[in-house]
């Protein structure tokens, strides 16, 4: 699916059914027998076994694989297309039958009399992905398999790219079965027509580019062959080379030019040299270039490089206890919005840190993969959509993929940063991040059964990863090319742990058989109990590009207007608590006042006028969790109450509720694995209780995942922790309960 239409999706803004597969739903278009064939059973399994209990199988994946034979067309061209006709192509969903195999189809309504799809078989995004899947798993096993593979996807993706005229370097998205190019699809992608500008699948092209370059002239030229043979293979690197160097004149014609250039969204300063105005898929450009960097790309390669990541750094946002906890921000438009899927940035700020030996990168991907992820698993893991409160929780492996592989690619440049750095080892980054390593095994849990559905996404057996997890916990069992690309990548990335991040503690549960967890939760304004001048509002629209109400609704607040809630009664000890309000640019808008007996820093005064110009955001104002200092009694009464009111009421939309140490407790058949996350300013005892029957290990990590004291051992159910400031702490226990 296109991320444009992700992004609509994940705001609640209605789109119409045959663009996305989303999680839970039903594909409605009728696929053809003849061009989507059934897979009656499954393709030959391929593995590696680098780590035990791990295992990577490209079998779904091949399934969906295809071959398409393009007419000539002015501007499209690839490797050999006249020497060797069929390119490798890949088919953008796969609808599971009620026998247990799949479907292949493509993306919208299918017209009967051409077999064309509104969208089409197949799409660039996907191509691109599944390559460097390929391309991974022929660098960790040799496979030749997965080399032709790489091989053939490279020059199908690269045929979509356009070669000349006004728009050289961009990318066609859709492509029909026949070979058809559909520069526009219905419904309409941004840009329209899909090579008319920068875009998402331009990022994803570069990124499988980079990838190809390293891997096919480290294989020097492809599988050490001399003669005739060896001359062809250092031509498809010559080929990859110039097919990237020509996306990187689009993207320095159409983005940065811009380079140097702010823009102004809501009163904050945002960089205007964004693919897209995204930092997500800049950040998957830049995992390209770095590999092209790696692999001699040169100094137009790394001065894009260093460029783009200054502009994803530069929406690294918050701080401990500040939402959005460090993370850095998807897209420039938009301060209110933080989404799993695509979040790419930290793992290439920690690439692009390595390549450019820019320490200030490698601090920001580490204050967004430690200040975010112990938050996000607390809470339920890695949500599609965080806008800013947890509008959409589905869950899809293109978040979770996305935020285990920033774990495993952070802790590994910490770690080598650490190694490789000189002076002082207490100085900031010098101790590097071996906490981010059993906050990546908790994340790859997901897959194995801690998710809300309490069930395995992902099927070693046959390569299949489900399409996504509702927060009701049901499960959409259909097998996309996205979900089945992410999946792999994560099996990939596991597969290909170093031992020393086994040591440390990267290997996820196998097989959970719970997953707890007691993080934020959501009281809406318009169920709190409203008086005097307070209403409930339904904004129209309540979710846009920029950010979406909660429940589709709020509380408007005249002077005097209140809202009371009562706090939940059953969290283990005090609790946090952040209003979501609507701060507009009027330094008269007024106020509320927020008190709670029992509270420790008694009432709290949230000033309402404090953002600043609308500028490229799409409405204005910002919507926006604001911390109340202290903590507040489980069970007890939090009032807001409006004061000094000017022209408009104001706007609360929810309250985002947290214990002060929050915790995500799996257990699994061999043991059990807790999480402690302290979201407070100073250190907060703690008490957990984990599964297993031997004694239990206990390690403790600052706010930046650095060790924060000796690990120690305990014995018995109950365990007593004092968990750092801002910090968290990580409990392990083998052994089966009662064993």
């Amino acid at each position: 699916m296109s991320v444009s239409r992700r992004r609509l999706l994940a705001l609640g803004v209605a789109v119409p059914a045959c663009s996305a597969l989303a999680p839970g739903a039903a594909w409605a278009a009728a696929p053809d027998p003849a061009s989507a064939p059934s897979a009656s059973s499954a393709p030959p399994e391929r593995r590696v076994g680098d780590r035990p209990g791990v295992r990577v199988n490209l079998a779904h994946l091949d399934f969906l694989r295809d071959t398409v034979r393009p007419a000539p067309v002015p501007g499209h061209d690839t490797y050999r297309l006249r020497e060797e006709p069929a390119l490798g192509a890949l088919w953008t969903y796969a609808e599971r039958q009620s026998d247990g195999s799949y479907r292949r189809t493509g993306g919208g309504e299918r017209d009967p009399e051409t077999g064309h799809y509104a969208q089409g078989a197949y799409n660039a995004d996907d191509m691109a992905r599944a390559a460097v899947v390929y391309l991974r798993h022929w660098r960790l096993t040799g496979s030749p398999h997965s080399e032709r593979a790489a091989r053939q996807l490279l020059r199908g993706v690269c045929y979509l790219q356009t070669t000349t005229g006004p728009h050289a370097g961009d990318v066609v998205l859709w492509q029909q079965a026949d070979g058809t190019l559909n520069r526009s699809a219905y419904p309409p992608e941004t840009p329209d027509p899909s090579d008319s500008g920068p875009s998402y699948w331009l990022a994803r092209l570069v990124w499988a580019l980079g990838e190809g370059v390293e891997a096919f002239g480290g294989a020097g030229g492809g599988s050490g062959l001399g003669g005739p043979e060896g001359e062809l293979a250092h031509g498809f690197v010559q080929f990859l080379r110039d097919r990237l160097e020509l996306a990187l004149t689009a993207l320095e014609r159409d983005v940065l030019s811009r380079y140097g250039t702010w823009e102004t969204a809501d009163g904050r300063r945002v960089p205007a040299w964004l693919i897209a105005r995204g930092a997500d898929a800049t950040s998957e450009a830049v995992l390209g270039l770095a590999a092209y960097v790696r692999a001699g790309g040169g100094e137009r390669a790394r001065r894009a490089t260093a460029r783009f990541a200054e502009g994803i750094a530069a929406l690294a946002s918050g701080g401990p206890g500040v939402w959005p906890y460090g993370a850095v921000l998807p897209y420039a438009a938009s301060l209110s919005q933080w989404h799993a899927w695509g979040a790419q940035m930290p793992t290439a700020l920690a690439v692009a840190s390595q390549v450019l030996g820019r320490e200030d990168l490698l601090r920001t991907a580490l204050g967004d993969a430690a200040g975010l992820t112990p938050e996000l698993l607390t809470a339920g893991g890695c949500d599609n959509g965080r806008l800013p409160a947890p509008v959409d929780r589905s869950q899809i492996a293109y978040g979770v993929d996305s935020r285990l592989r920033a774990l495993l690619t952070v802790a590994e440049a910490a770690g080598t940063h650490t190694a490789n750095a000189a002076g002082p080892t207490g100085s900031r980054g010098r101790r590097g991040a071996p906490g981010l390593y059993p906050l990546a095994a908790l994340t790859a849990a997901w897959y194995f059964g801690a998710n809300a559905a309490g069930e395995p996404v992902h099927d070693p057996d046959t390569g299949v990863t489900f399409d996504g997890v509702s927060p009701e916990g049901g499960i959409n069992r259909n097998s996309g090319a996205e979900s089945t690309v992410h999946g792999l990548l994560s099996m990939l990335a596991l597969a290909s742990l170093t031992d020393g991040a086994v040591r440390a503690g990267s290997v996820p549960p196998l097989a959970v058989t719970s997953a707890e967890h007691d993080g934020t939760r959501v009281l809406e304004a318009e169920d709190g109990e409203l008086t005097g001048a307070a209403k409930v509002q339904r904004p129209d629209p309540a979710a846009t590009e920029e950010s979406a109400y909660s429940g589709d609704a709020c509380a408007a607040l005249r002077e005097g207007g209140a809202i009371t809630w009562t706090l939940p009664s059953e969290a283990p000890g005090p609790l946090l608590a952040s209003p979501v309000v609507n701060l507009v640019e009027d330094r008269a808008a007024g106020r509320t006042v927020w008190n709670s007996r029992g509270a420790t820093a008694g009432s709290a005064s949230l000033d309402h006028g404090t953002a600043g110009p609308q500028g490229v955001s799409a409405v204005p104002g910002t919507l926006t969790p604001v911390a109340l200092p202290g903590t507040f009694a489980p069970g007890g009464r939090l009032r807001a109450r409006a004061a000094d009111v000017g022209k408009h009421a104001l706007r609360v939309d929810a309250v985002l509720v947290r214990p002060a140490v929050a915790r995500l407790v799996v257990a699994s058949p061999y043991g059990g694995l807790a999480l402690l996350h302290n979201g407070d300013g100073r250190e907060r005892p703690a008490t957990v209780t984990v599964p297993g029957s031997g004694r239990t290990t206990v390690e403790l990590y600052d706010v930046h995942a650095r060790p924060a004291g000796r690990r120690a051992t305990a014995t018995g159910r109950e365990v007593h922790v004092a968990v750092p400031a801002h910090g968290f702490a990580v409990l392990r226990r083998e052994g089966r309960d009662g064993a």
